[in-house]
């Protein structure tokens, strides 16, 4: 028989009662105690009977409290003032889920012995994790974390260097733990999904199918095996959701509603911690929770205080603790990652500097106050690193659409460090390009001029359109033609975080927008590239749209120009050794803020690859991805999902909306086909399901980036389930319009079947695209093409 508590895996019941709340459930605890002493498989029975006396013997005094504690049988009489009940539950249907789950998982998971897809960056990331070296990713570092955890505790130390799809493993890596934990997060998953349904009351037999069909599909199956982030996003999303619905369940404030609200916002946030768009799940349960706000407002037995109380503590804890693991997660990803690395340029000067040997062994000895004579390199601060350049190359008389320009030295933003990227900073009243023996520094608000190191003319900026941007103004170092153009060189000094240094302008940390004085627009980095006669540089345009983040620079190397002789100048710079310093010191908010900026700056660019889809294609699996491919044959993984399952719950989809529809006009008609409460449940499969599948499925229409068919996994987990809520609505449907119902159920259940077996028929044929250990011939490559949009891959006869 079932336990009359919810089928969850290894769940945990804890209920701390006072003595009051015994006394008022006095008469209550006698028959309970009796129940509890008589616990047997006709337990779901005994307790119904109980539940029924006391209603028939107190139907005015029950609180809620004891309501609740009723139907999780969970009353018993305590000595103590306090009493905890810890309870484990295993339900057969989860752990034989888990186990088969587990064994379809693990199967030869060391093969391949090669780096497999996106293993190359994922892999890197955690060898990087192993050797404390700083690396830049626009998602959030959990997954990596954990992989690098698992791998990190049988020894490895990131001495491999994932160098493309297909390298061979050598001996050192662990390749078991580095594909453990996304492995486990898959086998997880299906037992997960089995309790979603069953928390949704559907019945066992369309659970335990929910469960079935997750195990059964082979791209959640092929994702699952490799270091990838997909099965933990899954995972995370789909306990967080399950355990939100048991913590609306929960009695408020008890100790069981406190600790499933921390889980389920942990688990949430854990989602988001894996990859941006475990966003969707959270805003998915945000819904569910306000819809079961919404639901409960009228209910005049509660009080608005009561109400009100309710949603702020709820409020407080979900934000509480999202807050605490998001920035948690960030914490343990600085305190690792320490050391200076290759992705480190991305970040800003300042961030640079605070990481041991990156830009500390450039900066050593360097001044920290700017002032006239202030030899700089000016850094774009946010988004494409470089620096502001010049060169003698001038802007051509006329660009390919007809515009002239004003044939200035050219001023670019360049992606190196280079001799040309050094300025001096100049007072406007001062010809000497000195220090003075008395500081004269530069502050908010001052007006300079900055000089070219190496060609000594002077930055400048006119009313002449910019070579790429039209819209903005052209920027150059000027030069004197002796014709009616002047000389515009003046800049204003605005400091953007000037309260940290008391407006004093200061390098490495300082940033700047420097506005030009005549015409009130700001030196920009416009992203766009310049042609041949630019060297494909970036453009530097002066824009008058001032609050943008690409006016921002900061100095990053810096020192003080003492030598009177151009020449001399010029030598220094060239002669400069860069010599290694301790990391200077920034703030972990500092770092923290500075990293989600760039995180979002950095997202992926729209840019074409063989095996990108569009979202259209998604539902209906036109287009797989190429994962990995044998040197000697044409055993390949290839990531496609079973045919069956995505086709069937695409229609289920289809025929949701149509109950829907239908139910919504009969019921306008005020002719209602299903009771109250198989009303609320379908409309809650729905709202849970339906809404879950848009919200992980549409915004993808309105990315313009690369896109894969892995990115429909989340939206997929809410279809099957969509599906199966489907199953079960049909049987009631059934049941309820149908003569001879049990003939045609009977029908319908023997559709099910073979339906089910032509989902495992798909599944054991395909298999061989997700292990990767079949040798194929060309002519069985062939035959598992069953579209021609499929590219799988055939390089031997």
């Amino acid at each position: 028989m079932e336990t009359p508590v919810s089928e969850a895996t290894d769940t945990t019941t804890t209920a701390v009662r006072s003595r009051k709340a015994q006394k008022k459930a006095q008469k209550g605890s006698e028959e309970s105690a009796t129940v509890n002493e008589q616990r047997s498989p006709s337990m779901e029975t005994a307790v119904n009977e109980r539940h029924h006396k006391l209603k028939s013997d107190e139907p005015e005094k029950r609180s809620p409290a004891e309501a609740i504690s009723e139907r999780n049988g969970a009353f018993e009489e305590v000595d103590d003032r306090f009493s905890i009940s810890i309870r484990l539950q295993f339900n057969a249907a989860t752990v034989g889920l888990f186990l088969l789950s587990f064994l379809t998982r693990f199967y030869r998971i060391t093969h391949p012995r090669g780096v497999v897809f996106d293993e190359i960056h994922f892999g890197k990331f955690v060898s990087l994790y192993l050797k404390n070296t700083f690396y830049f990713d626009q998602h959030p570092p959990l997954g990596k974390l954990m992989i690098a955890g698992a791998a990190g505790a049988v020894g490895y130390s990131g001495s491999f260097e994932f160098p493309k799809i297909g390298s061979e493993y050598d001996a050192s890596v662990p390749i078991l733990a580095l594909r453990f934990v996304p492995a486990l997060c898959g086998s997880l998953l299906a037992p997960i999904v089995y309790s979603i349904l069953r928390q949704v009351k559907l019945g066992q037999g369309v659970s335990i199918l929910g469960g079935l069909l997750i195990i059964l599909d082979n791209a959640l199956l092929t994702h699952s095996r490799f270091i990838l982030m997909e099965s933990m996003l899954l995972f995370f999303a789909a306990l967080g959701i399950l355990t939100v619905l048991k913590f609306l369940q929960a009695h408020p404030f008890s100790a069981r509603w406190w600790t499933l609200g921390t889980i389920a916002s942990a688990s949430l946030t854990a989602a988001v911690c894996v990859k941006f768009v475990g966003f969707y799940s959270y805003l998915l349960a945000m819904y569910i929770i306000g819809r079961h706000v919404w639901m409960e407002l009228p209910d005049r037995r509660r009080s608005n205080a009561s109400i009100l109380l309710k949603v702020i503590t709820k409020s407080l804890l979900i934000l509480g603790v999202s807050l605490a693991v998001y920035i948690g997660c960030f914490y343990l990803h600085f305190a690792t990652l320490y050391k200076a690395g290759p992705h480190d340029n991305v970040m800003t000067s300042a961030f640079q500097a605070s990481l041991e040997g990156g830009l500390a062994s450039i900066t050593k000895g360097q001044p920290l106050r700017v002032q006239h004579g202030s030899q700089i390199t000016l850094k774009h601060t946010h988004g494409r690193v470089c620096w502001l350049h010049s060169h003698t190359h001038v802007y051509p008389i006329k660009y390919k659409d007809g515009r002239g320009s004003s044939h200035q030295q050219q001023v670019t933003c360049y992606g190196f460090k280079d001799v040309n990227n050094w300025w001096i900073v100049k007072r406007p009243n001062k010809d000497s390009l000195m220090v003075d023996d008395e500081p004269d520094y530069i502050e908010h608000g001052d007006v300079i001029q900055l000089v070219h190191g190496v060609t000594s003319r002077a930055l400048n900026s006119h009313d002449v359109a910019s070579p790429m941007s039209p819209l903005c103004q052209e920027v150059s170092c000027y030069i004197d033609y002796n014709i009616s153009m002047p000389a515009n060189l003046l800049w204003r000094v605005e400091l953007l975080n000037g309260k940290e240094s008391k407006n004093k302008w200061h390098a490495i940390t300082s940033q700047v927008r420097l506005v030009h004085v005549n015409t009130t627009a700001a030196l920009k980095y416009t992203g766009e590239q310049l042609p041949d006669w630019g060297y494909n540089q970036f453009e530097v345009a002066a824009d008058r749209r001032q609050q943008t983040i690409d006016t921002i620079w900061n100095v990053e190397e810096h020192r003080y120009t003492q030598h009177k002789d151009k020449k001399d100048v010029l030598n220094k710079l060239l002669a400069t050794e860069m010599i290694p310093t301790e990391p200077t010191k920034l703030s972990f908010w500092n770092k923290f803020s500075e990293l989600q900026l760039k995180m979002l700056l950095h997202a992926d660019k729209l840019e074409s690859h063989m095996y990108s889809s569009e979202p259209h294609e998604w539902p209906l699996m036109d287009k797989g991805i190429a994962y990995w491919i044998d040197g000697d044959s044409n055993a390949q993984v290839h990531l496609l999902g079973n045919l069956v399952i995505w086709y069937s719950a695409t229609m289920a989809i289809v025929l949701y909306v149509a109950f829907l529809v239908f139910y919504l006009i009969r019921r306008r008609r005020e002719i209602y086909d299903l009771e109250p409460v198989e009303w609320d449940q379908f409309r809650l499969g729905g709202e849970i399901f339906l809404a879950g599948y848009l919200i992980h499925y549409l915004p993808y229409f309105f990315m313009e980036r690369t896109l894969f068919l892995y990115n429909y996994l989340p939206a997929l987990l809410f279809k099957v389930m969509l599906l199966c809520f489907v199953v079960d609505h049909c049987q009631l449907a059934l049941r309820k319009f149908v003569k001879q119902s049990t003939l045609v159920i009977g029908i319908f259940r023997a559709i099910v079947v073979a339906w089910f077996s032509g989902v495992l028929y798909f599944f054991q044929r395909y298999s061989v695209l997700c292990y990767g250990t079949t040798a194929l011939s060309a002519d069985d490559v062939l035959d598992l093409r069953l579209k021609d949009t499929w590219d799988l891959i055939v390089h031997k006869p």
